[in-house]
């Protein structure tokens, strides 16, 4: 008896969802995004403003974008992610359709809905992907994971501790203003 095959899902198809709905896809399996909660969003918008500023004022050439923003992270079309921020140090990554390859820095903003999914298989593909820096913002546990694989080592914080990052030079984020 045959098994069933599952259905391997490509960029094409989530280009084809209906309007409003978004996906993510590893490694050509779709997973549908939630829409945001408010903590979720304040989060995201005070260390997005954070880091843009930071950048700005130290001339940086790294960019900085928000979800919902393209993240190609292998040309096989099978894997397409939308962090909630992402930052770019290679212009050369950069289209109009979004990042082609491995962010440097990529955080995501633990979600009910997301939390199997920042914890376990975005840690593995972004590692994979080439990925420099990964950091896992869990507020209702007021947690921060830091992974930083270039130098194959990492940290728990707490929302009441500095976190710097590990690829913007001078960069800390304190979470008690979040």
């Amino acid at each position: 008896m045959a098994l069933a095959q599952e259905k391997v899902y490509t960029v094409e198809d989530i280009y084809n969802l209906p309007d409003g709905e978004r996906a993510e896809l590893i490694d050509g399996r779709m997973y549908m995004l939630a829409t945001p909660n408010t903590r979720h969003q304040e989060i995201l918008g005070t260390l997005f403003a954070a880091i843009f500023a930071h950048i700005k004022e130290q001339g940086g050439k790294c960019r900085v974008f928000p979800a919902p923003f393209a993240v190609f992270l292998d040309d096989s079309g099978k894997n397409y992610v939308e962090p909630d921020i992402s930052v770019i140090c290679d212009p050369s990554k950069l289209n109009e359709k979004g990042c082609n390859g491995a962010p440097d820095w990529v955080i995501e903003i633990v979600s009910p809905s997301s939390r199997r999914m920042d914890y376990f298989l975005k840690l593995f593909k972004y590692r994979t992907a080439g990925v420099r820096e990964y950091w896992i913002i869990d507020a209702e546990k007021d947690v921060v994971m830091v992974y930083n694989f270039d130098k194959e080592e990492g940290g728990s914080y707490t929302f009441s501790e500095d976190v710097k990052s590990g690829v913007i030079e001078g960069l800390e984020i304190n979470f008690t203003e979040i």
